[in-house]
């Protein structure tokens, strides 16, 4: 019979490579059993997101002050990218509103430089990329679940508000300075009072929101932003407006056709200056990136059933951005809309994306000469729409009266969105949630128990209640980190400063994630009890508590005989304190008067196992009594 043979080091090297290709490439797979049928499902739904994307990176262009082509081009070069490494089938990347935003007010912020915008741009999208590219290689994207969901309903609120707001000049023809959404918003108010505005750009306006909403309630089935926009175009192709003084897409930057192109990184070594300046906005877009790539996968996914890897999506995301970056796009990100849609039109795998990209690029060969004549007050009533849209009012209502931690947050967030930079407002949002987090897990709930006139372990009030005054049992249970420690420490030492109390017990049955810091605490209680001639007692330990107390040399400084480990029976451990409670006090010269005799019914502990009597403390030697929870 014939031994199979023993796999060598070269296989074991070939399974792993295989291994990590499957997982960088999940496309691979897609493609071993893609169908007919599900090509014509990707085609059908890569065909309506490009409809989609078209009047958005448009709309983008002018939001980031960018040329429009490379807008497109980040849906087309990013896109295609993403998708060939996405391990969501319907995560669908480019251009978006939060990006924009962001972007347009970095480079705002770095203008005059030796960079223009553009270079910038790109040189923003190269940070982006290698940012989310190392996250998702070290398997970063799971920090995202603890970055609180009130931090991105908040911004992305502020989003839709200031996205809203810095349209209206456009929508009302009027030409302001470019600077902060504050100062346009200013300026446009002034040139309203004092009736300088142009009322054509504003009926524009008015027209195009009109004609979308008769598209959408005679034909909901129609891209209407689409139809609108491609119709108004027409009309200005034809008719002109530039008697009106009606500025069009081509008098922001004309838009030709173009095939992508290798460009590279736009400036020499001379020019490294411009990095450290970029390096905070490129690290709160990778994040904010990471957060919409993974709600959104998560969301869809849970919709079809199909798995995803969230830090998969990050090194997707992030080559697409370094794509975009050497062809001259725009940095970019998970667009909810546009994956939205392409769940909704039935893509079946990323090949829908895929599909989408190259369609956008084709049609920009026949419809760039008619995007030109798009209206800007139309596009800007177009984004003014989208931006009141991304307002999630029952997302509010939930951050807003769920907690008061949340309400908090809420409120920093989308103050620090309008008063300060769109990217530190993500820090002042994360950092106040996890403050408060740590406020909340780092106060302990300690609470004293006695026995009462039943021998029944319940919570006292006051130290008359005790049932023996000598002897306080405080349950302990929480997180005893080191934020935590000092408050344990000084409620503790709070009730040991009752001179009556001449043993405490604390029953640490549900204390976790004991640190450095909080068994310091525990020495210098131990300490200061035994310097007032008292003890320190604990029991109900789990391995882990154990574990720390052991390593430390705590216990062997608490003493060995004064912690009881948990154990089958949940009250076992604390009979044994008690136990050892009293032959203390015995030997202090407290008995009898003060001394703890233990009675409890072994038949019903060695029937129900993990139940039984909890001892309690008594002064009658003469006659026994049970005690049970």
């Amino acid at each position: 019979m014939d031994t199979p043979p023993v796999p060598g080091p070269l296989d074991h090297i070939q399974r792993h490579s295989r291994r990590w290709l499957r997982e960088r490439f999940p496309l691979g797979d897609v493609l071993r059993t893609y169908s007919w049928s599900q090509l014509k499902a990707d085609f059908l739904a890569g065909s309506t997101v490009s409809l989609v994307s078209i009047p958005q990176a448009i709309g983008f262009a002018l939001i980031a002050g960018l040329p429009p082509l490379m807008v497109i081009m980040s849906v087309v070069v990013g896109g295609f990218v993403c998708a060939l490494f996405s391990s969501s089938r319907h995560l669908v990347f480019g251009p978006t509103n939060s990006i924009s935003i962001i972007l347009a007010a970095t480079l705002h912020s770095l203008s005059g430089g030796s960079l223009t915008p553009a270079e910038l741009a790109l040189v923003l999208a190269l940070l982006i990329g290698v940012f989310q590219v190392i996250a998702g290689l070290t398997q970063m994207g799971k920090l995202t679940q603890f970055i609180s969901r009130s931090v991105v309903i908040a911004y992305g609120t502020a989003i839709g508000l200031l996205l809203a707001a810095g349209q209206v000049p456009h929508l009302l023809g009027v030409a302001v300075e470019h600077g902060s959404f504050y100062n346009a918003l200013v300026g446009v108010g002034a040139e309203i009072v004092h009736f300088g505005f142009n009322p054509f750009p504003l009926c524009m306006g008015m027209v195009t929101l009109l004609l979308f909403w008769v598209i959408e309630r005679f034909y909901p089935k129609l891209p209407a932003e689409l139809i609108g926009l491609v119709v108004l175009s027409l009309i200005t192709q034809h008719f002109g407006l530039r008697e009106l003084e009606i500025r069009t897409i081509g008098d922001v930057g004309v838009l030709a056709a173009a095939i992508p192109s290798f460009l590279g990184m736009p400036f020499g070594q001379s020019e490294w200056t411009v990095v450290p300046p970029l390096i905070s906005a490129a690290l709160a877009i990778a994040i904010l990136g990471m957060l919409e790539a993974v709600s959104i996968s998560k969301t869809l996914a849970a919709k079809s059933g199909q798995p995803f890897d969230s830090n998969q999506e990050l090194v997707a995301m992030g080559t697409g951005n370094i794509a975009n970056s050497l062809f001259g796009a725009m940095p970019g990100s998970a667009s909810f809309a546009r994956s939205a849609a392409n769940f909704q039109s039935g893509a079946q795998t990323q090949v829908a994306a895929l599909m989408s990209s190259v369609i956008v690029l084709g049609a920009l060969f026949f419809v760039a000469p008619l995007i030109n004549f798009i209206p800007v007050p139309s596009l800007a009533a177009h984004l003014i729409r989208i931006g009141l849209r991304m307002i999630n009012r029952e997302q509010i209502r939930i951050s807003w009266r769920s907690t008061r931690s949340d309400a908090i947050v809420f409120g920093a967030t989308l103050l620090a969105a309008f008063f300060l930079k769109l990217d530190t407002a993500i820090y002042v949002g994360v950092g106040i949630s996890l403050a408060l987090f740590l406020r909340k897990a780092s106060a302990p709930s300690l609470v004293e128990y006695g026995f009462n006139e039943q021998g029944q372990l319940s919570e006292i009030e006051n130290g008359k209640e005790r049932g023996n005054s000598a002897i306080s049992i405080v349950h302990v249970e929480g997180e005893l980190f080191f934020g935590a420690a000092d408050l344990f420490q000084e409620q503790v030492r709070l009730l040991a400063d009752d001179a009556g109390i001449k043993i405490v017990i604390l029953r640490m049955k549900n204390a976790r994630h004991l640190d450095a810091t909080s068994v310091m605490s525990l020495l210098q209680l131990h300490d200061y009890l035994n310097r007032t001639g008292r003890h320190l007692l604990i029991s109900g330990i789990n391995p882990d508590v154990e574990r720390v107390l052991r390593k430390s040399g705590a216990r062997r400084q608490i003493g060995v005989d004064n912690i009881f480990p948990a154990e089958a029976n949940l009250t076992m451990s604390t009979k044994r304190a008690l136990l050892r409670a009293s032959q203390l006090l015995q030997q202090a010269g407290s008995a009898p008067s003060a001394g703890v005799r233990i009675f409890y019914d072994r038949n019903r502990e060695n029937s129900t196992g993990a139940g039984g009597a909890v001892p309690a403390p008594s002064g009658d030697h003469d006659k026994p009594a049970d005690y049970q929870i």
